[in-house]
């Protein structure tokens, strides 16, 4: 529970600093920059958190001591790091397609 509370409070606090997207202007350059700025920060804060599960995993493969129910639990732990590191990867990826073709298709 404490680490959703924390992670809301990080998003809050992102989307708070964060440059507001005046779309009242017309101009579709700064939304997309706005959207292109908190998908990179969600990101890079995603990087930061699957590696310290990646650490986390590691150290406890490490100390599992042939204990099967630690072990387990360490092995799920790293591929779980590594799917949601593969998931946002592929939003910023995603996200930087869409940003490409809208930019064609609207221009700047």
């Amino acid at each position: 529970m404490q680490r959703l509370r924390v992670f809301f409070f990080s998003l809050i606090l992102v989307l708070i600093s964060a440059a507001p997207a005046l779309a009242d202007s017309g101009d579709l350059g700064k939304v997309q920059s706005f959207a292109q700025n908190v998908i990179q920060v969600l990101v890079t804060l995603a990087g930061l958190l699957a590696a310290g599960f990646f650490v986390v995993g590691g150290i406890g493969y490490i100390t599992s001591s042939g204990n099967p129910e630690n072990l387990d639990r360490s092995k799920k732990t790293i591929l779980y790091s590594s799917i949601g590191l593969a998931v946002s990867i592929a939003a910023f990826v995603l996200s930087n397609i869409v940003s490409e073709l809208a930019t064609t298709a609207f221009g700047r």
